[in-house]
């Protein structure tokens, strides 16, 4: 005790008595981007030296005590500047739960700062940064020491700093202590709300890359008319007849052709289009490597393979050929080699054209074929990966017979289905298609009504394909068992007419009825392949949430709980879909290269969001819905699964209610009552803006929480978690594993079934092999598909994956950290269950006849790259 009087009289000495230093390190990036290479003195910020001296400014601002400001009421008081001085240390740590792709990698360094404190200062809850560089730096972190009362004070940053007179006003970073907007202090008040109005810009102008702006603008982007009438798109978005989820805003002015078309990048700006700057892809990601290698792909490889395949034979003739591409790879003629590796980035080089004495087009073996080469051909893996591959979740209980058509029969003429009872009850083990579906045993996967309307358009470009419905038994050992599958395409004297169908059954291997069956299984194949890639990947989770994204930063301070909850789980999606909107999903671009809608993949998947609810998007509301599950007050979460052994819907919901526990302790620490809910002003601006304007042609809905209670806001926060996380990897990430054998999931066809009498019918009786490939999709549209979904099915080295942060001081709140914890401990054990599962040879639908293990909802991955499991925090690819 004396000493420490001592020594307190000591420093009352050597300063007046209300003043005291502060220290503080700052955890700064000092590269911008891996491909800036011809910016390297910039990156390096114009050296270390030039960090230390008056180059980067710091002022705390008081959390307790107020100042009049001219023209702006109260605001916290600012201390007196600080600066950057010595060098700590070089960062370089990256460790599992805390790697993000703002981590600081080699190149970022730890500086001491010192504020002088004073009473009138008080506790700090923010702090002003100003830049004098010429060049921006990326701010990580700021943790004040030995803050008196306080301890130590943490700032979670992450976000790029521009020189000062990128800025209107300094820019502003707050303490991870979170606050209701009521209980903001009076302090802080202000600047809270001043921070977002930077946030929200003033609608106008062509957004830069230091601007911080989140806005919102229609699909027009898409299109490219300048080129010709061929590359022209409709708007998606702000109308009745074309409604669409908002995107985030470029201000790009329109194309020359069209003033209601935004203009497009040119190829050497394609990587640059805006998105706010702490959106995009961070260092230890790969991003800025595979951003690169999406536009080497689509706008080089693409033109080079396409070189490459009109000199040579444009087909694979067997099922070994396609094998070549894993084990023996294609040869490429010199001449384009070294064509390609002039053009493309030296990693993805390396990815794509791989050399082993001689140059190959070689890919990695998917797991669907590791084991068995010819096991996705039987009936059972082809039902197995309705439940537990990378489309899980339009299969539904078939509850009337026949399959009725919701089609305006004044459009459409009749469209109810062929199939008869008695062409499925050969198959039904003795049982009448009356008692299974008593019994709740039968099952379908319908595309009919989805596809239909645009397939006289479809079929009128290269693709060449049908509208199906598929029936399926649900046996007592719990596989399901194809009885039929019905294939339509529309009249040829008009629509009026009613599809023409017919029934396909499964027949004896060996015999020509076998073949056609297995064409059967493919048309259905490249119906559910593009439904997969339009809807249930991009629409249900790139472009819903994208919406989210923009309003959360616009409405929700960052000192908003709910900001605090749901930032995790925007990481990069921004940057992701712009990116996507560029090079994949444009007009002409890989999607509508590889996929069967062509020209007409996103006008469709446009008509197709008109069915898109948002209370839907919850697991157990969407397993009701389509009949797989009941409600039982007796059995877990209160549903039982009709198809008990149904992998995705069976970890699925372990991973649901663990989300949404885990929400719940989160948000009734700062909710104690409805009331807090329906007053808080910044929770309410955020969802009407969700509504009216992010999903604004929606806004009139009847289905959308109300939010005026804690449990809407705990199903609204759990719903956006679910969609962005474990919806997006149970969809995504098996993608190469499946669908990079092509012939197991292929995306178009190119003609229709073989007839009796014709030179096709004929080749089928004696190579069925070969017309199956001439069939389904061609050597370069494989080779190019499966060239993106190598990339897109890879995480990166640096993932966050759910039940982790990138920063373990992201709260200063005891309780959510605890909370957050128990959720971290009840994924690992969601893991192992999931493993024991996968070995339990009772459950057949979680291995299959490839003995591929389902483990997409596996919460973690070991490895980067692709290992079919791991659930990342957000759509981040």
């Amino acid at each position: 005790m004396l000493e420490w009087i001592g020594k307190v009289l000591t420093d009352m000495c050597a300063k007046p008595w209300n003043k005291r230093i502060i220290r503080g390190r700052v955890v700064v990036l000092m590269k911008k981007n891996v491909l800036d290479l011809n910016d390297f003195p910039a990156r390096i910020l114009d050296g270390l030296h030039e960090f230390l001296g008056k180059k980067v400014s710091l002022h705390l601002v008081s959390a307790l005590h107020v100042q009049p400001e001219e023209g702006n009421g109260l605001k916290g008081k600012v201390g007196k500047p600080a600066y950057l001085e010595n060098r700590i240390n070089t960062s370089t740590l990256v460790t599992a739960g805390e790697s993000t792709s703002q981590q600081v990698p080699a190149g970022g360094s730890t500086f001491q700062v010192t504020f002088e404190w004073d009473e009138e200062i008080g506790i700090p809850g923010a702090f002003l940064i100003k830049n004098n560089h010429h060049s921006e730096f990326y701010l990580k972190t700021l943790t004040l020491e030995d803050v008196l009362g306080q301890g130590e004070i943490h700032f979670v940053c992450n976000s790029w700093v521009y020189p000062a007179h990128k800025y209107r006003n300094d820019r502003i970073f707050f303490s991870n202590k979170a606050y209701l907007p009521s209980e903001t202090p009076e302090a802080l008040v202000k600047y809270r709300e001043e921070e977002l109005e930077n946030l929200k810009g003033d609608g106008r102008g062509e957004l830069q890359e230091w601007d911080r702006v989140y806005d919102y603008a229609y699909y027009n982007d898409l299109g490219d008319p300048d080129k010709g009438p061929d590359y022209a798109r409709p708007v998606l978005g702000g109308s009745s007849e074309y409604p669409y989820p908002r995107r985030g805003r470029t201000g790009r002015p329109p194309s020359k052709s069209d003033p209601n078309t935004e203009s497009r990048l040119s190829l050497a700006m394609s990587l640059n289009i805006y998105v706010p700057r702490d959106e995009r892809f961070g260092h230890l990601k790969l991003a800025d490597f595979l951003a690169y290698a999406l536009k080497s792909v689509v706008q080089v490889l693409k033109a080079e393979l396409d070189s490459l395949f009109n000199s040579t034979p444009n087909e694979f003739d067997s099922f070994e050929d396609v094998i070549k591409l894993y084990e023996g790879g294609i040869k490429v003629p010199e001449g384009i080699l070294k064509h390609i590796r002039d053009k493309i980035h030296v990693e993805l080089f390396k990815e794509i054209l791989r050399t082993d004495g001689e140059p190959l087009l070689k890919f990695p073996k998917p797991l669907v074929i590791e084991e068995d080469e010819f096991a996705w051909r039987t009936d059972e893996e082809f039902a197995r990966e309705m439940l537990a591959g990378i489309n899980p979740i339009m299969i539904q209980r078939l509850q009337e017979f026949p399959p009725t058509s919701k089609l305006d029969p004044k459009v459409y003429g009749e469209q109810s289905s062929t199939i008869t009872k008695e062409q499925l009850e050969i198959n039904l083990d003795g049982l009448t298609v009356d008692e299974v579906i008593k019994g709740k045993k039968l099952f379908i996967l319908d595309y009919h009504d989805a596809l239909y309307p645009y397939l006289r358009r479809i079929n009128s470009t290269s693709t060449k394909t049908y509208a199906s419905r598929t029936i399926l038994f649900l046996q007592d050992i719990g596989t399901l068992k194809p009885l039929a599958i019905e294939l339509s395409k529309p009249h040829p004297d008009g629509d009026q007419f009613g599809a023409i169908s017919k029934v396909y059954m499964p027949a004896k291997e060996g015999s020509i009825e076998h073949s056609i069956w297995q064409l059967a299984k493919a048309y259905v194949g490249v119906n559910d392949s593009g439904y997969h890639q339009l809807i249930s990947h991009w629409l249900r989770t790139h472009a819903t949430i994208e919406p989210f994204v923009i309003a959360t930063n616009r409405q929700l301070s960052v000192l908003h709980p709910v900001h605090k909850l749901l930032l995790p789980h925007f990481r990069d999606t921004m940057n992701i879909n712009a990116f996507a909107r560029q090079i994949l999903i444009n007009g002409g671009g890989i999607l509508e290269t590889t996929v069967f809608p062509s020209k007409y993949a996103m006008e469709m998947s446009s008509v197709l969001y008109k069915n898109w609810t948002f209370p839907d998007q919850a697991l157990p509301t969407d397993l009701l819905k389509r009949g797989i599950a009941v409600e039982d007050p007796s059995s877990q979460h209160g549903l039982r699964l009709l198809i008990e052994d149904y992998p995705f819907a069976v970890d699925g919901l372990e991973i649901w209610f663990a989300i949404k526990t885990s929400v719940t302790d989160y948000c009734s620490f700062y909710y104690k009552t409805d009331n807090t809910v329906s007053s808080d002003s910044e929770l309410q601006s955020w969802w009407k803006e969700i509504k009216e304007v992010g999903h604004g042609d929606k806004k009139d809905a009847p289905w959308w929480p109300v939010m005026q209670t804690l449990e809407d806001l705990i199903e609204t926060c759990t719903i956006i978690i679910w969609i962005a996380s474990a919806l997006h990897a149970a969809i995504n990430f098996g993608q190469y594993h499946y669908a990079g054998y092509n012939p197991n999931r292929p995306s178009l066809s190119r003609r229709f079934m073989p007839e009796k009498g014709t030179s096709e019918y004929d080749e089928l009786v004696t190579d069925p092999d070969k017309t199956y490939l001439r069939t389904i999709t061609a050597q370069f549209q494989t080779l190019l598909g499966i060239s993106l979904i190598e990339i897109l099915s890879r995480h990166s080295t640096d993932e966050v994956y759910l039940g982790q942060r990138d920063a373990p001081k992201w709260t200063s709140d005891a309780e959510p950290l605890e909370a957050f914890d128990k959720f971290g401990r009840k994924l690992g054990e969601i893991e192992r269950r999931i493993m024991r599962m996968n070995e339990d040879g009772r459950l057949r639908n979680r291995v299959g006849p490839v003995k591929f293990p389902y483990t997409l909802l596996h919460p973690t991955s070991e490895t980067s790259g692709l290992t079919a499991m791991g659930i990342p925090n957000s759509v981040s690819i």
